[in-house]
Formats: structure tokens, C-alpha cells, sequence
């Protein structure tokens, strides 16, 4: 019997090596820009995140603070879970909310006539996407046994 799979053979197809780390890659990078995005609007001053991002001097300290909570939790979400193997559909979920965090940051940007920030908002949502698919599909990663 030949050590190549049968045409006949119903086991499920291995996620390739270049997939797995494209996925890994693209989630270290979420993981980066969420969390120092978070941590920027979490502690720096209202008055120097402002001269760095507008919209934040407009809105209450509550708002921003907010922001970046939901910043650093969906880019811890993004790479922990399936890092550690401890629930890691839960990097699914991140990825589901780090992509609808940016279709309204888009949205709010292009209504301020900020479309000069817009590019990094659709990269993030396409790297969001793509751990999505990648990561509830092609290369789940299983939880520790």
C-alpha cells in the first residue's frame, strides 16, 4: 500500500504551513495595534492624545477611556485565547468584534472628513476578517486537553 493518501480518503485536509502563519502573523499584528492603540487612549492625557487624535478632545474622557478599553480587549482577544489554547473560539469572537469596531471607526472618520485615517482602518478590518475566516474554518486552533 502506497504512504500517499487515497483519493478515498476522508480525512480532513491539514491547514497548510504558510496559512498557519499568515493567521499567526496577522493576529500579532492585531494584537499590536489594538493593545498599543488601547493603552494610548486608556493613559495618555486628553490633551496630548488630542494633538495626536482630534476627535479625542471633542468627546468626554469617559468615551475615549471606553474606546481604548474596547481597543486592548479585542487585541488581547485576538492572540491570547488561541496563544494559551484556553478557549480559543473566544478569538473568533475578537476577531468578529475587532472587524465591527472598525466598519463604525471607518464610518465615524469619513463622517468627520477624516478619510486621510480610513487606509489603517481597512487594513485592521481585513486582517479581522481574515482571522475570522481563518481561524472558525481552515485553522482552528484546538483548546488544550
Amino acid at each position: 500500500m502506497s504512504s500517499t493518501a487515497s483519493t478515498t480518503d476522508l480525512s480532513p485536509l491539514q491547514p497548510s504551513l504558510a496559512l498557519r502563519i499568515s493567521l499567526w502573523v496577522a493576529q500579532t499584528l492585531l494584537f499590536a495595534l489594538f493593545c498599543f492603540a488601547g493603552v494610548t487612549k486608556v493613559f495618555t492625557p486628553i490633551k496630548e492624545l488630542a494633538q495626536m487624535m482630534p476627535w479625542t478632545g471633542e468627546y468626554s474622557v469617559a468615551f475615549v477611556r471606553t474606546i481604548g478599553l474596547i481597543d486592548l480587549a479585542g487585541g488581547l482577544g485576538i492572540l491570547l485565547p488561541s496563544l494559551t489554547r484556553i478557549m480559543p473560539r473566544l478569538t473568533v469572537l475578537a476577531a468578529i468584534g475587532c472587524a465591527t469596531l472598525q466598519v463604525f471607526a471607518f464610518a465615524f472618520h469619513i463622517s468627520r472628513g477624516e478619510a486621510a485615517v480610513t487606509p489603517l482602518n481597512i487594513l485592521l478590518l481585513a486582517l479581522s476578517l481574515f482571522v475570522l475566516w481563518g481561524r472558525s474554518s481552515k485553522a482552528p486552533v484546538a483548546p488544550r486537553g
